[in-house]
Formats: structure tokens, C-alpha cells, sequence
């Protein structure tokens, strides 16, 4: 029962846990080539590694009302994509080819107020051009021919469309940035195992001459790696470390189940020990004895397991998802997989084998006058008591614990476990520094911007998807307001003047060296610099003072009469400074170009061209026509937490004093807007941009530090549920062996104790000397959970930090403290339990018994 539940527990929620996490990912495929050719994924997909694969055909995403607050993508999918990103209609079919049918989630119809019925007419605009800042937008009407019911666990809503309608679609529209995903195909592929997923997709890319380490070149594919499955987590990741800790918790349940069946057994040999006696007395040999031990186990086996299995099985489903909901769990999904039931019955054999040894040993060695007087072996030494004629109560249940060491030790240890699981998990859990996973994703109390800012994948920051002052206004009547302020985003065209060799290094990270020559060949130059788009910023106070300094003062740019900037350098996930991430450094000359229009232009000749009616684009080139240069000192070199940055990279970030900014770009477009309030009044705002943002102003939306709380709350309370429960499981494990251990004693001892009381012990001080023994143990399982707590603190502490970047080492003793009024509740109540239900006769029919 007790593997069979901690089985379908663990189970389950692994389980669960992969099946959300494959509705997050997107699928349940094992990875994925993304954004390649027609011709390359017919390539890939004939490799023999590849069992089974799905092709996608990327299309565009929706992003205006009422998608603006929604990720959706438009794809083409295979019937293997579609089964394996959950897409199967409930309800109708897929779209047939030749048709301008669509199939799609119930999200999709909800967001569009549209009845779920085969056969309406669906009006969608949707955007190609994904990943770039010139998206073409297309509006059709789709018939629908099918939906299924969206997964909250689900980040993408998919519309479905047919091939042919995709092919029509992209049939017209030409690609002009390399970095374009529309109309590039992903191949979704099920390996023949899970259990090296990102070393066969890369030998897959190798065998095909292709490679997925180094993006500037011609033959790099990018790879993902469905981080749902854990054991292809683990395969790539274990190291000895991780590898030992495994194994130790595998023994820890194997070494917690033998206690308890080593014990009832001992207690069975002890209690039957005289039988035994009378069997060797008739000639039974030391083999048979054991042989008869081990078929009364295998029939207790016969009859206990299958009833184990049953109970547990059932305690597990009940268990799974009480802990599930608790951890937000929208769907917990009950794993019934028969390997659990297998690797049940096989610890419990297992466990039951190696426990009936040591009794059968005892039983086959016992004489039948031994069997008669048996009590219990005594591994303590005579001592000379010439000074020590009257021992007290305390050192007789000091020796008794002392005669059978190992046992004592063993149930040390299985209690022990308990509290420094308990301890581990507390310490890792109370490790996690809300403060400093704050401090990397929270800047403000509230961020109110456009929806489009908070999506992926959105369009760059445009005049149209600036705040309005007349929201501000709205927010600013709230009167709750402790510190405000804009940060102002460009749209226009900003541009740098750089080095040659910066331009380089800074656009080969994602393209190959002959596309990063032909990109400079359309930059203009001046004084041997050349020109490369910027990202420029421009804040009011309070947002400057949300900056980090690395080098240099920012005091320059709270003053609207300096020519100051600072330069944004980027940090790594654990917060430490990239130092090659922009070129700039303090007292530097920062010339940016303002571009207030372009031009279009023939590269061969360079003349201008200035209708484009009856020309082909593609063969055209831009370039600004009429700017202003101005030069700035750089006053200092800052970083920026992601929520308040444009949330897409691939440029140098410069800062601005906002009034600067304004006079300097002629622009004045709110990119968006942070502002604290009281710790009373946060709720309150917080339902009152939620209803703003639904019902006022629908097209916009907003962050808060709540809901990273709240997140962060979740996520701390899943890893102490977990942990307490295995705690919980193992502790009772360990107080059913100490129970086991205390009855083994007190039944193997009552001649013993007869004869103690025989000669005057009274009830009362028989009673103290077994308390006196229940809290030894208890002395012992604290003293051994403390100095095991002190050692491996500090051990993990180095793997914990180097694990999480928000971890904060906090030494605390709080569930030692916690435990230890339990235990010794449990040390003086379980021995006066199990001793008065062992002596319900008299002293003289105990004497009797053992004649």
C-alpha cells in the first residue's frame, strides 16, 4: 500500500504535471525544426531516427481587437501536428482542402462573440509578417467547420486553415527580412525514445548537412526541445550529484518499507519463538525453519499485496488531486499505468525477502530452552557494578536500548529522515528571495501600457499603440498615486553611428558574415563610423530611478538642459553584468540620427526612385532622406529590468531625459506608464484597472506586482506541499517503525518484566522506564537530525544557488523546533500505549507463559 500510493501520487502528478506542460509547450511531440523550408523538412523528415512527424505551415497572427490581449496563431497542420497540439475538433471536422473552411479553439469564437455552430461565417484580419515591423494585414471570410474546446493550460489559440488556402495566401506576399516566419514550415517529430531528445535532433541536422550551434551561418536550423518531458530533462542534465540523490531517495523507500515488514516479522518470531522451540525438538533442521518463515511471508504476500495494491491505488487517486488543486491544477490526469503496479509488487517482494532473513535466522539458531526464556539479545558487555548496585530508571532503559543496537539505530535513522527531509524542504523553500525575483521582473506597483506591449510576437512600438494622455488623467484621479512616471518610446526611425567591427559582432550573433556585409552595404557612414538602428528611451524621474547604475552618475539626465544619455547594457538570468553587450562606456560620444522620412532607392545606381508603382520592392532599398544628427555624452552605462524595456532586443538601448527625448525626436508617443500606490489602496486599484481595461478602454491592459506575488507564492507552496508530503509519508513510515520497534521490545521482554515487578518494580516505575527508553529515541533523532541539518546546509546551499537565481541561503532550525514537542509527545505515549495493550494478565500467568 505504501509504495503502490507514493507511486500513484508521484504519478500522477509527474504525470499531470507533463500534460499541462505539454499544453503550455504547444505538444506532446518529443521536438521540433523550426521555421525551415518545404524542401528541407522533406529532407529531415525521412531520417531513421524520426518514428513519426508533423509539418506546420506558419501563416500570421491577429492582433487587433479582440485579439489584442490573446496569442492566435493562423497555420496550415498535418493530421499527426494536429493530434499532437491538441487540435482535434470535438465538434465537426478540419477544414477540406479547396474551401475557405477554418477549424479553431472555443477561445477563438468566445473572444470573436460568435455562437460555436458548423457552418458560420467568420470575418478575420490577421497579420503576415511575423517577427518584423512591416506586417501586411489580410481579412477573409472563413466558414467553420469544426472547434474543440480551449485548455486553459494552453498559451497559443490556433485557427486551422486547408493547405490550398495557404499556398493561395503566401502566393502573393514576398518575404523581405530574413528574421520572417510567415510562410516557413516547423516539423514536429516523436523520436524513438525520449531519453536524448536534443543529441538526436542535432544528429538528425548533422547526418542532413545542417547544424543548430551557430546561428551566422548558412546552415544553421533551429531546434526545440520539448522541456515537458522530464526524463529527457534528466538525461541531459544529470550529473553524479543528481544521479546519487536519486538513488538515495530510491533506497530511502526501500530501507523505510523494510523496517516495517523487518519488524512485524520480529515480532511474529518473538511472540511464536516457543513454537519454534517445539518444532527443532522434533527434528525441524535451521533450513526448514527458514523455509517456513519464508512461506508464511510469501502467503501473508499473496494475501497483503494484492489488498495493498487496491487501498493504495485508491488513497493515491483520492491524495493526487487534493495536492493537485492545490497547486492550481486545472486538469489532474490519473495515471493507471501498470508499471506502478509491477514496480509495487516488485519492492514489495523485494522488501519482504530481505526482511524475513534476519527473523529466519533468529527463529532456525533458537534451542528449544532458549526459545522457552527468550527475551532479547544484549550486545552490552558486563560491567563491574560493585559501586553500581542500585541502577536507576534512566540508565535500565538506557541499557535496554543498548542490547539491540541495530534496531535502535535503524529507527534512529528512518525518524531522523523524516525531520531532515523536513528540514531540506523548509530550507530550500525559505531560500526563495521574493525580493530578488521581484527585483528582476517587477519595476512598479502597476505598469499600464497598449495590449500589444504585453504580447509576444506583437508589432514594434508605433504612434497607434501609444497611451493617451487622457488615461493617465483617468488613473490620476484615482488619488492613491505614491510615485508615477512615462517612459516614451520612439516612432520614428532612430539610428546610431557605430564602428565597423561592433556592427559586425553585434548582428553575427544571428546572421552569417556575407548577410552582415550586405546589410552594411544600405547603412550609411560618416567619418568612418557607419549607421545601425537604435533603441532609444526616454524617462521621467521615476522610471530613471528604476535603472541600475553599473558605471558613471545618472544625475546628468534628471537635468532637461544636459546633452546626456546612458548606455543599456543586459544581464544574464542571475542578474550578472554582460560586459561585451553594448559598446559604449562613460564620457563617450553618442551621435544618434533622427529620421523624420526615407526614401526609396536603386542600390546598383543609387538614385532615387521615387515611384514604386510598376517597380518590384524587393529590388529597392531605403534610406533616410531628411534627419538631424545630435551628439550626446554618455553619462553612464545602466541596466533595465525586462518590464520596462521595449521586450525586444537585437539593437543598442540608449536613455534619454524624457523632456529631451521629446525636444530631440519630435515625438511624444507614452510607450508606458509606472505608478505605486498605498499598500491599503492596491486591491482596490487593481479591480479598478481591471474593469478599466475590460470595459473602458478594452484596448489596453496592465502588469502587476500582485500578480508576481501571486505567482511566486504558487510556485514556493508547490515545492513545500511536495516536500511535506514526502516528509509526511516518510515520518509515518518512520513513527509505524518506532511503534513496531517499541512493541517488538516490550512482547520479546515480558517474562522479564514480570519478573521485574515480581521482585517490586512497581506498574508506575516499569511505565517511567519505558517512557525513559521512548525519549532516548526522541534524543537521539533530534541530535542526529541536527548535526545532519548543519552538515548538509551549507552543501546545499552552493547547488541550490547555482540552481535558482533568486535563492537566498536562510539557516533556520524552525521545523526541528516544530517537530521535537511531537516527538516527545510521541516517546512517552506510544511505549505506555503499546505496553498496556501487551500486558492485559497477570504477573504470575506471565511467569507461567514462559515456563
Amino acid at each position: 500500500m505504501l509504495f503502490t500510493t507514493l507511486f500513484t501520487i508521484t504519478g500522477t502528478i509527474l504525470h499531470s504535471y507533463q500534460q499541462a506542460t505539454f499544453r503550455q509547450v504547444g505538444g506532446d511531440f518529443h521536438g521540433g525544426f523550426k521555421y525551415i523550408t518545404k524542401e528541407i523538412l522533406d529532407t529531415l523528415s525521412k531520417d531513421p531516427l524520426i518514428k513519426e512527424s508533423g509539418a506546420r505551415l506558419i501563416l500570421g497572427m491577429p492582433a487587433d481587437v479582440p485579439f489584442h490581449k490573446a496569442h492566435v496563431e493562423v497555420s496550415y497542420m498535418d493530421e499527426v501536428c494536429v493530434k499532437s497540439s491538441f487540435c482535434i475538433p470535438d465538434v465537426g471536422s478540419l477544414p477540406k482542402e479547396g474551401t475557405n473552411e477554418m477549424a479553431c479553439d472555443t477561445r477563438v469564437l468566445k473572444l470573436l462573440g460568435i455562437e460555436p455552430k458548423i457552418g458560420q461565417q467568420i470575418t478575420i484580419t490577421y497579420r503576415l509578417g511575423l517577427d518584423t515591423n512591416s506586417a501586411k494585414s489580410v481579412t477573409d471570410t472563413f466558414t467553420l467547420s469544426g472547434w474543440w474546446n480551449y485548455d486553459a493550460a494552453s498559451y497559443a489559440s490556433h485557427i486551422i486553415v486547408p493547405l490550398s488556402y495557404a499556398n493561395n495566401t503566401l502566393a502573393s506576399y514576398e518575404k523581405i527580412h530574413e528574421k520572417d516566419k510567415t510562410g516557413s514550415w516547423t516539423l514536429n517529430v516523436y523520436l524513438k525514445n525520449a531519453a536524448h531528445i536534443e543529441d538526436d535532433l542535432n544528429t538528425i541536422l548533422e547526418r542532413n548537412g545542417y547544424q543548430s550551434k551557430d546561428q551566422s551561418t548558412n546552415n544553421y536550423i533551429g531546434i526545440g526541445i520539448n522541456w515537458a518531458y522530464v526524463g529527457a530533462q534528466l538525461s541531459q542534465n544529470i550529473d553524479a550529484g543528481t544521479f546519487i540523490l536519486i538513488l538515495l531517495l530510491l533506497l530511502l523507500i526501500i530501507f523505510t518499507g523494510y523496517l516495517i515488514i523487518y519488524n512485524i516479522f520480529q515480532i511474529s518470531v518473538s511472540n511464536d519463538i516457543r513454537f519454534y522451540g517445539l518444532l527443532k525438538t522434533i527434528g525441524t533442521t535451521g533450513k526448514q525453519m527458514k523455509k517456513l518463515i519464508l512461506q508464511q511471508a510469501l502467503l501473508l504476500s499473496t494475501l497483503g499485496i494484492p489488498i495493498g495494491l487496491l487501498l493504495g491505488y485508491l488513497c493515491g487517486n483520492i491524495l493526487a488531486p487534493v495536492i493537485m488543486s492545490t497547486l492550481s491544477y486545472k486538469n489532474v490526469f490519473v495515471t493507471t499505468n501498470p508499471l506502478i503496479f509491477a514496480g509495487a509488487i516488485l519492492f514489495s517482494l523485494v522488501t519482504v525477502f530481505i526482511s524475513c532473513k534476519k527473523p529466519g535466522k533468529i527463529a532456525s539458531k533458537v534451542s528449544p530452552i532458549e526459545a522457552v526464556r527468550y527475551t532479547e539479545r544484549t550486545n552490552v558487555k558486563k560491567t563491574n557494578r560493585k559501586n553500581k548496585e542500585h541502577l536507576n530508571l534512566f540508565q535500565m532503559a538506557f541499557a535496554n536500548l543498548s542490547r539491540n543496537i541495530s534496531k535502535t539505530v535503524l529507527v534512529v535513522i528512518s525518524l531522523s529522515l523524516a525531520v531532515v527531509l523536513l528540514q531540506l524542504t523548509v530550507l530550500f523553500t525559505n531560500g526563495f528571495d521574493m525580493e530578488k525575483y521581484l527585483q528582476k521582473n517587477v519595476v512598479s506597483d502597476f505598469i499600464v501600457a497598449n495590449a500589444s506591449y504585453f504580447q509576444t510576437n506583437a508589432d514594434f512600438f508605433s504612434q497607434e499603440t501609444a497611451l493617451p494622455e487622457e488615461v493617465i488623467k483617468d488613473l490620476e484621479e484615482q488619488g492613491t498615486f505614491t510615485d508615477s512616471g512615462r517612459i516614451y518610446g520612439a516612432t520614428s526611425n532612430i539610428k546610431e553611428f557605430t564602428e565597423k567591427d561592433w556592427y559586425y559582432q553585434l548582428h553575427g550573433k544571428y546572421n552569417d558574415k556575407d548577410t552582415v556585409t550586405q546589410m552594411l552595404e544600405g547603412e550609411d557612414t560618416k567619418e568612418g563610423l557607419v549607421t545601425d538602428d537604435a533603441q532609444l528611451y526616454g524617462m521621467e524621474k521615476y522610471p530613471l530611478d528604476q535603472l541600475t547604475v553599473v558605471e558613471g552618475d545618472l544625475s546628468a539626465l534628471y537635468d532637461s538642459s544636459q546633452n546626456a544619455i546612458a548606455a543599456v547594457y543586459h544581464t544574464d538570468d542571475y542578474n550578472v553584468l554582460e560586459p561585451d553587450s553594448h559598446w559604449a562606456k562613460v564620457g563617450d560620444q553618442v551621435t544618434l540620427r533622427y529620421v523624420d522620412t526615407m526614401e526609396y532607392y536603386d542600390p546598383q545606381t543609387g538614385e532615387v526612385v521615387t515611384d514604386i508603382t510598376n517597380v518590384d520592392e524587393a529590388s529597392l532599398a531605403l534610406r533616410p532622406s531628411t534627419y538631424r544628427d545630435i551628439t550626446y555624452t554618455v553619462a553612464a552605462c545602466v541596466t533595465m529590468r525586462h518590464s520596462m524595456s521595449y521586450r525586444y532586443y537585437g539593437t543598442d538601448a540608449f536613455v534619454l531625459n524624457a523632456k529631451v527625448f521629446q525636444k530631440d525626436s519630435n515625438t511624444s508617443g507614452i510607450m508606458t506608464y509606472l505608478y505605486d500606490t498605498t499598500k491599503e489602496t492596491n486591491a482596490a486599484m487593481e479591480a479598478f484597472l481591471k474593469d478599466y481595461t475590460e470595459n473602458i478602454e478594452p484596448t489596453l491592459d496592465y502588469e502587476s506586482k500582485q500578480s508576481y506575488m501571486d505567482e511566486f507564492k504558487e510556485f514556493k507552496n508547490m515545492f513545500l506541499l511536495l516536500g511535506s508530503v514526502l516528509s509526511a509519508i516518510v515520518g509515518f513510515v518512520g513513527i509505524l517503525n518506532f511503534l513496531n520497534a517499541i512493541l517488538t521490545s516490550i512482547m520479546a521482554r515480558q517474562r522479564e518484566f514480570a519478573m521485574l515487578q515480581s521482585i517490586g518494580m512497581t506498574g508506575k516505575q516499569l511505565n517511567q522506564m519505558l517512557v525513559f527508553e521512548g525519549l532516548i529515541y526522541t534524543a537521539f533523532v533530534i541530535g542526529i537530525s541536527l548535526i545532519l541539518s548543519l552538515i548538509m546546509g551549507p552543501m546545499f546551499r552552493k547547488v541550490l544557488e547555482s540552481i535558482l537565481w533568486f535563492f537566498t541561503y536562510r539557516f533556520t532550525l524552525l521545523p526541528i523546533i516544530v517537530v521535537t514537542p511531537i516527538f516527545i509527545l510521541l516517546g512517552i505515549v506510544l511505549p505506555l500505549v503499546s505496553y498496556r495493550f501487551s500486558s492485559n494478565h497477570t504477573i504470575v500467568e506471565r511467569l507461567r507463559k514462559s515456563e
